[in-house]
């Protein structure tokens, strides 16, 4: 019993390791003394309003900003809809996968606020977020893990970025290799990001939700690497520069509680804080 316990100790201690440069670093990140260092909105800046909704997008537009960040979802129909949640549960006032509904009933649903009291706004479709963002902002797409329930969500989101004459300022990133290696094979001009929360210490590991090799070669194709930002050493932020890739960090609420690294990208609710 005690070797097991220790096992588990010495586990996760090495787990722990993986975000304690995080934990130790320096707080108090000055976006100016970052040159080019992105700003991003995420869930178009849901600290400022309900989370991937059109008013809130808007609200994340009005500030310094550099991009606003967004989740879709395919319906049953085949809609593309902005949403970060497979099921309506949380952030309506109906029940259901998002993936069995067609967008005539999802439509009939009201976004809820914090306090679960209906407020007339709709989960919006990614063709509204187009014609809202139109180039004005840069917008990061975010495909979530889907274990391909949403089959040809990638052909239809490359068909639409160009339709909307978009690819100049649309970037896409999911946890999901499969999802980025499907649109690097359908369009390879599509500026892809990699998420994931961590790099093993010592090994070449990640962890993205699953345990992946860590192999620049392997991801030659993408142009950054997006952590969770406890889990993002100078060491790591330097050795992706040196190898051509850049370095965002999700999620924080503000320059005060931000490690001071030399990331490309910080992706916040609270764009706002930054001004």
């Amino acid at each position: 019993m005690l070797v097991i316990l220790l096992v588990v100790a010495v586990v996760l201690v090495y787990l722990f390791s993986a975000i304690a440069p995080g934990l130790v670093a320096k707080r108090g990140f000055d976006i100016d003394g970052h040159n080019g260092c992105l700003l991003v909105a995420h869930r178009g800046g849901a600290g400022l309003g309900i989370e991937n909704t059109l008013d809130c997008i808007a609200r994340g537009m009005e500030t310094r900003a550099d991009m606003i960040e967004i989740d879709i979802h395919l319906t049953k129909d085949g809609h593309i809809v902005v949403c970060h949640d497979q099921s309506v549960d949380r952030m309506t006032d109906g029940e259901g996968l998002i993936r069995d509904m067609t967008l005539a009933e999802l439509r009939r649903l009201n976004v809820v606020d914090a306090d679960d009291n209906p407020t007339g706004y709709r989960i919006p479709t990614l063709e509204e977020v187009l014609d809202l963002v139109d180039g004005h902002k840069k917008l990061l797409i975010e495909i979530k893990r889907t274990g391909g329930i949403y089959a040809g969500i990638e052909a239809q989101l490359v068909e639409m970025l160009h339709d909307h004459d978009a690819l100049g300022w649309c970037v896409v990133q999911s946890f999901n290799d499969s999802v980025l290696d499907n649109i690097h094979a359908i369009d390879p001009d599509i500026r892809l990001e990699k998420l994931l929360f961590c790099k093993l210490p010592l090994l070449p590991v990640i962890f993205d939700g699953t345990f992946q090799r860590y192999d620049l070669q392997r991801y030659s194709y993408i142009k950054s690497f997006n952590f969770y930002y406890l889990a993002a050493s100078d060491g790591l932020i330097d050795e992706l520069h040196r190898n051509g890739r850049e370095v965002k960090v999700w999620t924080l609420q503000g320059p005060d509680s931000t490690p001071d690294l030399p990331y490309d990208g910080v992706i916040s609710d609270r764009p706002d804080l930054f001004d």
